[in-house]
């Protein structure tokens, strides 16, 4: 079977048979075979041309690593385990958004701990003028979900609305800057997803409990992981069902 993942990919970045092959020391025909018979290359070739399309092994060859490895490789994407997103150190967030220079995705309900520091909506700002993509997804005030997280954290009735109608206003400065993207899903979420480059917060939701109270991952993306894979792909389906922000 082609490997159409790595098709795109190469075409994505124009990128031909040769130059491949230059760089991973084989013939073209063998880089064909990659592409129009799905084999799988070697470890080695298989980093070598990850780096080059920018993308993971894991998304280019999914069933190339063996599930005993693939659990040994999710343990070392993990930094730290804290046991509650309040846990995480100021100047953590700080090195993470002053680091990112490509993609910034957040994948929340309010972020309000986030989006209220002074600087945040202009570093965003910053980092769009320079080239990042910034994606933020917040949660729909007006939807069952919001209502229900407010029920089942034990706030006050409408707290979550409310606080995502605060992070809204943080934002709204944001909505027509280029390379910035904001919008509201209505999904039950699991996870909070803060996508820095390569790096990844993930706080977990545990119910009962705020988001604040409980657990949190750092998680650094490695090329034949699945961890920060599986997160950021949860967020790729989250997106692509919300709807853009009318403010």
């Amino acid at each position: 079977m082609a490997n159409d993942r790595l098709r795109e990919a190469l075409l994505r970045n124009g990128l031909s048979l040769d130059h491949v092959a230059r760089a991973t020391g084989v013939d073209p025909k063998t880089v064909e075979r990659w592409i129009t018979r799905g084999r799988i290359p070697y470890p080695r070739h298989r980093n070598a041309i990850a780096s080059m399309v920018r993308e993971t092994e894991h998304y280019l060859w999914p069933d190339a690593v063996a599930a005993d490895r693939k659990a040994e490789i999710a343990e070392s994407e993990v930094v730290k385990v804290y046991p509650h997103r309040n846990n995480i150190p100021a100047d953590l967030w700080d090195r993470l958004l002053s680091d990112a220079t490509e993609h910034i995705e957040v994948l929340s309900l309010a972020a309000l701990f986030l989006v209220e520091r002074p600087m945040f909506a202009k570093e965003l700002r910053a980092k769009a003028e320079n080239g990042a993509k910034v994606r933020l997804l917040f949660g729909d005030p007006a939807g069952r979900e919001a209502s229900r997280r407010s029920e089942e954290e034990q706030l006050g009735k409408g707290t979550v609305a409310a606080r995502i109608r605060n992070a809204l206003a943080f934002v709204r400065p944001l909505v027509d800057v280029p390379n910035i993207e904001i919008r509201l899903h209505k999904t039950t979420l699991y996870n909070s997803v803060f996508r820095f480059d390569d790096e990844m917060i993930v706080n977990t939701h545990v119910y009962g409990f705020p988001g604040a109270h409980a657990p949190a991952l750092h998680l650094r993306r490695l090329s034949a992981g699945d961890l920060f894979e599986t997160y950021s792909e949860s967020l790729e389906t989250v997106w692509a069902s919300a709807k853009r922000t009318t403010f």
